[in-house]
């Protein structure tokens, strides 16, 4: 270690409440005092502004936070003293991890204050060690829809919903607490929790207001700057994670069908080789079947799918609430169309084809991350040969299963075995002679 190396003044990163100085120890106020730059948003920058050096410069990182990590570089280039001002605990769901991320740890310091989380915690006497901390302190996600992308600014939220029984929530002046309860009722959920929300803490306006049903919520409003507490008041139920029966999905009436059965459905799934991250495409979702069961072992992933059939596309739609499953988009449409506004996957399954199967399967083995699986089923020998044929033309490995299933019924006082249609099959990956489908002018 070479001791005479320059030492440079740290950033101080300090946690801050909105009764002001009495927030803030000692240490935290002396070096609020000293400091020759001071960043901060714009209500924490008035709030704390008659202990600010008169001489000191201020910077409003409020829609500038991209910026604060060159400003803070300068000014330690400058040999000058830094603060930056953040609400509660800036290692929780704040400033610091961002700036930490951006300039060596050795550059910055963070003095931490009770994060407004556990302050709304206490206040309701909560004890949140097993509680889930989350944030929709952002930019405006506008109302959720069901079947939105990751992309969504409450997608997150969602995901910890449905995962956690407790829940303590950041918001902001747009993602307010009646927007998370309109999100809970669009996904059904409005009944299996109950709301509390905390007002403007430590100032005199402070207020709580607990015990809040999710529905009435989505039509009140909250003073700013606010935290949302949810508590489940209905028991999960114990969800099976691979290989639910046919009959637990809604299909076509009167001919069903439409659904990838049981046996099939499970050895695809097995052959896509999903990961609890995986993002996966579902090509003709049929029932959704499934899309659906990907969904529920890609927890921490995304399920896009397609279905050109309107009455197939509903019937995909109500059995995704029916199973309370969120990580779910589905577009009603006909593939290859669209599929360049998806995510890359990891796993793709096309259970039909709508005619166009060689150009769908062009895209698919260019689309798909490395190592990704490409898994086909087909009941026609017709389609089959032509998928091989497709996958030899793009250079790719590939192996093809005849799967064929006899499930028991009963015939008098005995039982017997009745045939399923046999079903080809097919798994693919791209290879290294794989072509870009042509796109016409």
């Amino acid at each position: 270690m070479n001791t005479d190396e320059p030492k440079i003044n740290r950033c101080r990163i300090l946690g801050v409440l909105d009764d002001g100085e009495a927030s803030l120890g000692r240490a935290a106020l002396a070096h609020l005092q000293a400091a020759q730059l001071v960043i901060g948003g714009t209500r924490t920058l008035a709030l704390f502004a008659a202990h600010i050096a008169p001489g000191a410069v201020q910077r409003d990182l409020t829609g500038a936070l991209s910026q604060v990590p060159e400003w803070i570089r300068a000014a330690q280039s400058d040999d000058l003293r830094v603060v930056v001002l953040a609400t509660g605990d800036p290692l929780c769901h704040g400033i610091a991890a961002y700036l930490a991320s951006r300039l060596c740890i050795e550059a910055i310091e963070v003095l931490p204050n009770v994060s407004t989380l556990q302050l709304a915690c206490a206040r309701l006497g909560l004890p949140w060690q097993e509680m889930k901390f989350a944030s929709v302190h952002a930019k405006d996600a506008g109302d959720w829809l069901p079947g939105s992308t990751p992309a969504h600014g409450l997608y997150a939220l969602l995901r910890d919903i449905r995962q956690h029984d407790r829940l303590a929530v950041l918001t902001s002046p747009d993602n307010t607490p009646d927007r998370i309860a309109r999100m809970l009722v669009a996904e059904g959920l409005a009944d299996d929790f109950e709301m509390a929300v905390a007002e403007r803490l430590c100032q005199p306006e402070e207020r709580v207001v607990s015990g809040l049903r999710i529905a009435a919520v989505a039509d009140l409003r909250f003073a700013d700057p606010n935290v949302v507490l949810l508590w489940r008041t209905r028991l999960r139920t114990p969800q099976v994670l691979f290989g639910l029966p046919d009959a637990s999905f809604e299909q076509r009436h009167p001919e069903k069908g439409l659904i990838t059965k049981n046996e099939v459905r499970a050895v695809s799934l097995a052959r896509m080789q999903l990961r609890a991250d995986s993002v996966v495409w579902d090509i003709g979702a049929g029932s959704g079947s499934v899309g659906l069961e990907a969904a529920r072992l890609c927890r921490l992933g995304h399920v896009y799918a397609i279905e050109k059939n309107a009455d197939d596309a509903a019937i995909v739609g109500r059995n995704r609430l029916a199973m309370g499953i969120g990580n779910h988009t589905l577009v009603h449409g006909k593939a290859p169309e669209g599929l360049q506004h998806w995510a890359d996957p990891d796993a793709v399954f096309i259970g039909g084809s709508g005619g166009e199967l060689g150009e769908l399967i062009a895209q698919v083995l260019q689309r798909l991350r490395p190592e990704g699986w490409l898994v086909m089923n087909f009941v026609t020998i017709e389609n089959l040969a032509a998928a091989v044929e497709a996958l030899k033309a793009q250079g790719a490995t590939w192996d093809v299963l005849q799967l064929q299933a006899s499930r028991s019924k009963p015939i008098l006082h005995m039982h017997r075995l009745a045939a399923e249609n046999p079903v080809w099959i097919v798994c693919a990956q791209a290879g290294q002679g794989t072509t870009a489908p042509e796109v016409s002018a």
